[in-house]
């Protein structure tokens, strides 16, 4: 074989692969963020949450194996592009990731808000000048929230700092030793938070953005996405996915894929 037919062969081999249907040895692994709750987190040695159960659910209608895969969030992006997963699929933000990914549509409506401790002088988003802010790393709030960003010149340039930590559980235990004076998080997981730290905490009741979830494949793989895809619409029309929603405390309201 010619080298030229070599670069050939391993170019449609390439493309095949971004481009696969089926999974070749039945395992379907999902890549997540195991400080997520109540979308993907650990339980003592078990890793539960809405997306995994949804994911699982998923796995059993098409007869796959499911494969719980917690990742690096900095590097998902690597894990999924050297097809060491399948799919991003954990409380995943598409709002400015859209043309990073081949998505399925969006299943769930989720808010960025602003966590405080119980007490706190901080009662609006204003209150928040001069304060100190933590936010998870690669998260569009905290994209948002930094210099160049949507709310940077209305939010937070009025910070006195905005702390990237890498994950929630970390920027929650900072809020709650005082080393900053509020977070900025997704809705879903400060009401988690609240619901496991009694007294805590409050949220503000002004929202800093809204945005929607939806199912990260490597950026062509569209037949893939499109098995999962029709599998989830089934989920949420037989009524699967309100239940699971019950059980984790995700509002109703916030399941809307049709």
């Amino acid at each position: 074989m010619t080298k030229l037919m070599l670069v050939l062969a391993a170019a449609l081999a390439f493309a095949g692969c971004s481009q696969r249907s089926t999974l070749t040895d039945g395992r379907f692994v999902v890549g997540f963020d195991a400080d997520f709750p109540p979308y993907g987190f650990k339980d003592g040695s078990e890793y539960k949450g809405f997306d995994l159960d949804l994911a699982r659910a998923v796995c059993a209608k098409k007869g796959w194996t499911f494969v719980a895969n917690p990742i690096n969030w900095d590097a998902k992006d690597m894990e999924l592009n050297s097809g060491a997963i399948d799919c991003i699929w954990n409380g995943f933000t598409m709002q400015g990731r859209e043309a990073g990914y081949t998505w399925t549509a969006a299943y769930i409506d989720n808010s960025q808000v602003v966590l405080v401790k119980k007490g706190s002088p901080i009662k609006a988003l204003k209150d928040l000048a001069g304060k100190t802010v933590g936010v998870q790393a690669d998260t569009p709030v905290q994209k948002a929230l930094s210099k160049g960003g949507d709310k940077y010149e209305t939010l937070g340039k009025t910070f006195k700092g905005l702390v990237v930590v890498p994950n929630y559980n970390q920027a929650v235990n900072e809020l709650n030793a005082g080393a900053v004076d509020a977070v900025a998080m997704d809705v879903g997981v400060a009401k988690k938070k609240m619901a496991d730290l009694p007294g805590k905490f409050e949220l503000l009741g002004e929202i800093v953005m809204t945005e929607t979830y939806g199912i990260g494949f490597k950026k062509g793989n569209v037949a893939l996405k499109d098995l999962v895809e029709a599998e989830l619409k089934a989920l949420f029309a037989d009524g699967t996915a309100a239940a699971l929603a019950a059980k984790y405390g995700i509002e109703p309201k916030s399941l809307i894929l049709k």
